[in-house]
């Protein structure tokens, strides 16, 4: 009996221990796994931050690129407008000197002309 109630506690610690190794395995996969996945997502999303930060880089140096371009048209507009107004003031300034006969004459020559153009395209 002696003999039988050992081989009892001797199996019973041996699936005892397998038992709670198992257990302890199970959890401890479970663990490793729970890590292993954060790991992955941690990963995921360092790359879609990189992705972001490109992508801001980007779009900042496009929109220095714009605001470069945006400048030299500004320029460009205000230098255009200076030379529409000196034209202008000649055009004033030959108006108020010449006659109302020449006027009328100029006026005339641009009304034939518009219209001899009218009439040839119709």
């Amino acid at each position: 009996m002696n003999s039988r109630r050992d081989h009892r506690s001797n199996r019973t610690a041996l699936f005892d221990g397998i038992e709670e190794g198992g257990i302890r395995a199970s959890a401890y996969s479970s663990h490793e796994i729970h890590e292993h996945d954060n790991d992955l997502a941690i990963e995921g999303l360092q790359d879609r931050v990189n992705i972001l930060k490109r992508l801001t880089g980007d779009i900042h140096e496009e929109v220095e690129s714009h605001n470069r371009l945006l400048d030299h048209m500004g320029n460009d507009m205000d230098s255009s407008r200076g030379i529409l107004s000196g034209t202008m003031d000649r055009f004033k300034m030959v108006f108020e000197t010449k006659s109302n006969r020449r006027m009328a004459t100029l006026v005339a020559s641009f009304v034939a002309l518009f219209l001899l153009i009218y009439y040839l395209t119709k």
